[in-house]
């Protein structure tokens, strides 16, 4: 029960975050904070679990909650598939798919710097 708990709080943590992301980018023309907070949880979620990895001192309960409850309430998968999907209906198809490639290939990217980083600073 003890984790649930702390995936719960983690995650509502992570959905408050997200939304003052969104306040801070306010309504544009394109889904940037949703990007803004794929790109950046996609970087810390590899950040997180390889320093897990490599490090084996990382509490599972503090893992948990940092990747499942915070990271999972702050990035967003249906935010992105919502927002690109009215990118095309509203006509504008090019930023739709600059959205999905920004988003994946920057996902990635996003990743392996993550684990770039772990792999440099754990000991």
């Amino acid at each position: 029960m003890t984790r649930v708990l702390l995936v719960f709080g983690a995650g509502g943590a992570g959905c408050v975050a997200r939304y003052l992301v969104a306040l801070a980018f306010g309504r544009r023309g394109f889904p940037y904070a949703t990007l803004a907070v794929n790109l950046v949880g996609s970087f810390l979620i590899a950040l997180v679990l390889e320093l897990a990895m490599l490090r084996k001192d990382l509490p599972t309960n503090l893992q948990l909650a940092l990747t499942t409850g915070f990271m999972g309430g702050f990035t967003t998968y249906s935010a992105f598939n919502f927002e690109t999907t009215r990118l095309v209906l509203d006509g504008h198809t090019v930023r739709a798919v600059v959205n999905v490639a920004v988003t994946l290939v920057g996902g990635i990217t996003a990743g392996l710097l993550g684990l770039w980083l772990a792999r440099r600073i754990a000991p």
